[in-house]
C-alpha cells in the first residue's frame, strides 16, 4: 500500500482527530479587523518594497521629469507614474492586510465535529499543526501559523500568504509594479538621449554625476522588478485560469475538484461580473454563493 493511503486510513480513524486535545476556537474577528503577520523578515520586505516604489517616485519627478523643457511631457507622465504607484502600493497593502482565507484556529473541537453531522464514511482533515479541520484545497503556512484556503504561496514581500481572499489584490500588485517599472525605464532611455544632445548640466538640479547614479540605480531597479513581476503575473494568471495553485503544481496533487473554463476561472477571483473594479485594489470580488468551508471529503 502507498504511503497516501496509509495516510488516509490513519486519518478515517476516529482517534485521529482527538478533538479533545484542541483548546475551544478563538472568537471570529470582525469584518472590519485587519489582518496582518508579525514576521520580521516579511515587514523587512515590505518596507524595502514601499521604499524602492517611493525612490523611483524622487527619480522620475525630481531628476526627470520637473527639468524637463515640455511641460506637456512632464505633467502627462507624472499623472501617468503616480496613478500607477499609487494602485500599486494600494494593491500591496491589501494582499498584505486582507486575510488570505485563514482556516479558524482551533475549530477541531468535538463540539463542532459534531456540528457537521458527518455521514457514516465521510471523512474530515485535520491540520496537527493548528489544529483546526482543513477545507479541501487548504494548506498550512508555518509562517502565518494558519491553514490557508487555495494557498499558492507565501510571498514576503507582501508579508502574507497569496489564498483565496487576497489572489486578486497580489495579482493587481505584481502587474503595477511591472507598468511602473517598464514606465521609469522608457523614460530612463528618453532622458539620457536628451543630456547626449544637450548640456548635462541642464538636464537636472543635481550634479551630471549625482543624475547619473540616480538614473542608474534607477534603471537597475527597474529593470530587475520588470523581469520578477512580469513572470511572477504569467504564473498567477496561468494558475488562475488552469485553477490550480501554485502549491497544487509543486506537489502535483490528483485534482478532485470540479473544472471550470478559463473565464470562469478569473471571474472567481476578481469578481462576477467583468468590469473595471477588476483594475481597482478597492473594489473587494464578489465571490457569490460558494461554500467556502468544504471539510466533508
Amino acid at each position: 500500500m502507498s504511503p497516501a493511503h496509509r495516510t488516509r486510513d490513519i486519518e478515517r480513524q476516529a482517534g485521529y482527530l482527538k478533538p479533545e486535545h484542541c483548546v475551544p476556537p478563538p472568537p471570529r474577528s470582525g469584518a472590519g479587523s485587519m489582518w496582518f503577520i508579525r514576521d520580521g523578515c516579511g515587514i523587512t520586505c515590505a518596507v524595502i518594497t514601499w521604499f524602492l516604489v517611493f525612490y523611483a517616485e524622487f527619480v522620475v519627478m525630481f531628476v526627470m521629469l520637473l527639468p524637463a523643457r515640455s511641460a506637456a511631457y512632464s505633467l502627462f507622465n507624472g499623472l501617468l507614474f503616480s496613478s500607477l504607484a499609487f494602485l500599486a502600493l494600494a494593491s500591496h497593502a491589501k494582499a498584505m492586510c486582507t486575510d488570505p482565507g485563514a482556516v479558524p484556529k482551533g475549530n477541531a473541537t468535538k463540539e463542532f465535529i459534531e456540528s457537521l453531522q458527518l455521514k457514516p464514511g465521510q471523512v474530515v482533515y485535520k491540520c496537527p499543526k493548528c489544529c483546526s479541520i482543513k477545507p479541501d484545497r487548504a494548506h498550512h503556512c508555518s509562517v502565518c501559523k494558519r491553514c490557508i484556503k487555495k494557498m499558492d504561496h507565501h510571498c514576503p514581500w507582501v508579508n502574507n500568504c497569496v489564498g483565496e481572499k487576497n489572489q486578486k489584490y497580489f495579482v493587481l500588485f505584481t502587474m503595477y509594479i511591472a507598468l511602473i517599472s517598464f514606465h521609469a525605464l522608457l523614460m530612463v532611455a528618453f532622458h539620457f538621449v536628451f543630456c547626449f544632445e544637450e548640456d548635462w548640466k541642464k538636464c537636472g538640479a543635481f550634479s551630471p554625476p549625482a543624475t547619473v547614479v540616480l538614473l542608474i540605480l534607477l534603471c537597475f531597479e527597474g529593470l530587475l522588478f520588470l523581469i520578477f513581476t512580469a513572470v511572477m503575473f504569467g504564473t498567477q494568471v496561468h494558475s488562475i485560469c488552469s485553477d490550480e495553485t501554485g502549491i497544487e503544481q509543486l506537489k502535483k496533487e490528483e485534482r478532485r475538484w470540479a473544472k471550470r473554463s478559463k473565464w470562469m476561472n478569473m471571474k472567481v477571483v476578481f469578481g462576477h461580473p467583468f468590469s473595471i473594479a477588476w483594475l481597482s485594489p478597492f473594489a473587494s470580488p464578489d465571490y457569490g454563493k460558494a461554500d467556502v468551508y468544504q471539510y466533508i471529503v
